[in-house]
């Protein structure tokens, strides 16, 4: 395996948790929400989204059973070079680096979008330059002190989404007044629309947007190598994983499908700006604002972090120039961090000169690399159980086992694959598609050719 297995393992149980947690609930929950119940209908949003959870919980059963048993920084790159192949580990990282890096471009650009609602004379982009540099300090001091501040991040976005479906209930069973309603609305706006107003296919065309709302809970593979007891912490997190992501998204769907119009859904704001609005919530879209921001500098902080782990990951098994595996007096692989900033950088300025190509490639390649990733994940855990008890091991000796083996990790790949494929139904989805496996190839490709010239010149 890797030279190195870990980096300084300063987390705690309590802050994989959280992180776990807030790695989920991001812009896909509060803003993308909408565009699903728009195009699946409530009813269909519902399945779409339990269909989904059951999808994530099941990677993470695979990815629990790896994470425990080799507790790497590097995570699921490590296990699909070990466990498929060095060129499909290649491609993992790439993909999964560029999902995070990508993302932190448009992240800092809705921060700064955001502020300006607040401080309309402040230009975009000193806002942008100062959440940069909030970030970077957040993961460039020590990896305790990027878990302390993702912990209160997520706290924040927990009790915001607890307290939208606590209102939520309260009006729909008649408790709380909602404007221009003068009766319980019940939960008859699931169904007085037709159960499914745009056809049954619309659950599996939005999946892309469900499983992109989702993305964020394999963070706990990544915290994995840097975690101090990683066989108490990765199950703990994972086992809950399923529950919150039911109480905290399919509460939070319940709520808005009960009451928005599925027609107007996603069509001009936040479905959470609207339903407060509706419940004449004083300072809703301040208070929603507020909220989103602290998402949105949530998701760059993880995003600064994994694909930090990423670049580190190939620097120490070699992939990359060896450079990029050291660390500073922290622990922390401060080249590795630098690279990945910059690279975000890069994604801010192609949003702003080349939003119509360049941009529209990589947020396309970036949103179904995730799955792509989950796909690696299942694959190698089925592997690695084959390849363990072949090798005369038992089970008994797994301190963490994925549950009804096989079929968990032949769901969860099978399911992912589906999802990816579905979309090319969906026009305006199907440029993931046409973006992605090009741009997968060429990655397959540049691992073969560096490969040869490696042996070249190795040769006598």
């Amino acid at each position: 395996m890797a030279q190195q297995t870990h980096l300084a393992r300063k987390m705690t149980t309590r802050h994989v948790r959280m992180i776990s947690l807030g790695g989920v609930i991001g812009t896909g929950l509060f803003l993308s929400s909408g565009y699903t119940i728009h195009e699946a209908g409530p009813v269909g949003t519902i399945i779409a989204y339990l269909v989904g959870a059951l999808l994530v919980y099941a990677v993470m059963l695979c990815l629990g059973e790896l994470a425990v048993a080799m507790p790497y920084t590097g995570s699921f790159h490590v296990y699909a070079t070990e466990y498929i192949g060095p060129a499909t580990g290649f491609v993992v990282a790439i993909l999964y680096w560029l999902t995070w890096t990508i993302a932190l471009g448009s992240e800092f650009t809705a921060a700064g979008l955001i502020m300006q609602r607040w401080f309309p004379q402040v230009p975009v982009w000193v806002w942008s330059l100062l959440f940069i540099i909030l970030i970077v300090a957040s993961n460039l001091f020590s990896v305790k002190i990027f878990a302390e501040s993702e912990f209160w991040f997520a706290a924040v976005k927990v009790f915001a989404i607890v307290a939208f479906i606590v209102l939520g209930l309260l009006a729909i069973t008649g408790i709380l007044p909602i404007r221009g309603v003068h009766h319980a609305p019940g939960l008859s706006n699931l169904v007085k629309n037709g159960l499914f107003p745009n056809g049954f296919g619309g659950v599996f065309t939005t999946m892309l947007t469900v499983n992109f709302a989702f993305s964020g809970t394999e963070l706990i593979g990544v915290t994995a190598g840097e975690v101090a007891d990683p066989g108490k912490a990765i199950p703990s997190a994972i086992h809950t994983t399923l529950w919150r992501l039911v109480i905290f998204f399919i509460g939070s769907i319940v709520v808005m499908a009960a009451l928005i119009p599925y027609k107007v859904a996603g069509v001009t704001q936040s479905p959470f700006v609207y339903v407060l609005n509706r419940l004449q919530v004083p300072y809703a879209a301040d208070l929603m604002n507020f909220v989103v921001l602290t998402a949105i500098i949530s998701a760059a902080n993880s995003g600064l972090y994994a694909s930090t782990r990423m670049l580190w990951s190939l620097g120490n098994e070699g992939t990359i120039p060896r450079v990029f595996a050291k660390t500073g007096r922290r622990g922390v692989p401060t080249l590795a961090l630098i690279v990945s900033m910059f690279g975000g950088i890069l994604a801010l300025v192609s949003s702003k000169v080349a939003a119509s190509t360049v941009y529209l490639v990589l947020v396309s390649i970036s949103g179904l690399a995730v799955v792509v990733v989950w796909m690696a994940i299942a694959l190698a855990e089925f592997n690695f159980r084959r390849r363990f008890l072949a090798a005369g091991h038992q089970l008994s000796e797994l301190k963490y086992q994925t549950p009804w083996y096989p079929l968990v990790p032949l769901f969860a790949f099978a399911l992912s694959g589906l999802s990816c494929l579905l979309i090319w139904f969906d026009p305006t989805q199907r440029v993931a598609l046409e973006a992605t496996v090009p741009f997968i190839a060429v990655c397959y490709l540049g691992y073969w050719l560096r490969q040869r010239r490696n042996q070249s010149e190795t040769k006598p």
